[in-house]
């Protein structure tokens, strides 16, 4: 009787774990092309602002990168993930860091890349569980399979929380600058990316001085950078055989 039981539970489980990858293949496949049109976080701020009996503020515009600024492209990797050309999702050498950091009692210091970001924004939920976590490296790392680096972006900027209400870089710009995305000025690409750790404390316009002091540091990066994000600088010989005219570059000159 009792392996009869085992053995059904067994079977439920893996069958369920079947499904769940197969399904999540499929989802993140049909997100390489297909606009995110709502995340599990919009879905909960809007819960959350409802029990708050101060009415539902969603701005969310979807955006094609090639009407998001460059500099803002850039200003996040300079803020948020400095190695994001380099890893396959995950920055091991942030990791180490961080821990070892946090094991000062110091700090507390994250490690997330734009890719695991991306991954919790658009397939999971918020919180700090084992299981959460290790769904977001499941989903991180299909996202960096099957999703090219300009299209993690791409999703990344018209996804993450910029404001009360606010997803997106296109919102985030209308809400913070009264302009499109696209004509972001360097100053105010990194005014955006510097209220990026805490968007529902923090404001990009009028800027507290901690993040006038953030927005300065994000600004020397992209200096560092060249003020110019290539796509294709860490890509393998052959992709970068591919004729210059059809490579992907964001340049904030």
């Amino acid at each position: 009787m009792l392996r009869k039981i085992l053995g059904k539970t067994w079977t439920i489980l893996w069958k369920t774990c079947v499904i769940f990858i197969i399904l999540s293949i499929v989802s993140v496949i049909a997100f390489r092309w297909v606009p995110v049109p709502i995340t599990p976080l919009m879905l909960i701020r809007n819960v959350e602002q409802m029990g708050g009996n101060k009415g539902v503020v969603m701005k969310h515009d979807w955006v094609p990168l090639e009407q998001i600024s460059p500099k803002l492209q850039l200003a996040v990797v300079c803020s948020e993930d400095q190695n994001y050309l380099k890893h396959y999702g995950l920055d091991f050498g942030a990791i180490e860091k961080a821990m070892k950091e946090n094991e000062k009692g110091k700090r507390t210091r994250g490690a997330s890349t734009i890719s695991q970001q991306t991954a919790k924004n658009v397939f999971l939920w918020p919180g700090r569980s084992y299981l959460r976590k290790g769904l977001e490296v499941w989903f991180t790392l299909l996202i960096e399979t099957f999703w090219s680096k300009e299209r993690i972006m791409e999703v990344y900027l018209n996804s993450i929380e910029m404001g009360k209400g606010i997803y997106g870089a296109e919102a985030a710009s209308q809400h913070w600058f009264h302009k499109s995305a696209s004509k972001l000025s360097k100053d105010e690409a990194a005014a955006i990316a510097a209220i990026l750790p805490n968007p529902l404390q923090y404001k990009a316009n009028p800027p507290s001085s901690y993040i006038t002091g953030r927005k300065a540091w994000i600004k020397q990066q992209m200096n560092f950078w060249g003020n110019k994000l290539d796509y294709n600088k860490y890509k393998d010989d052959e992709e970068e055989e591919v004729p210059a005219g059809k490579r992907a570059s964001a340049s904030t000159d």
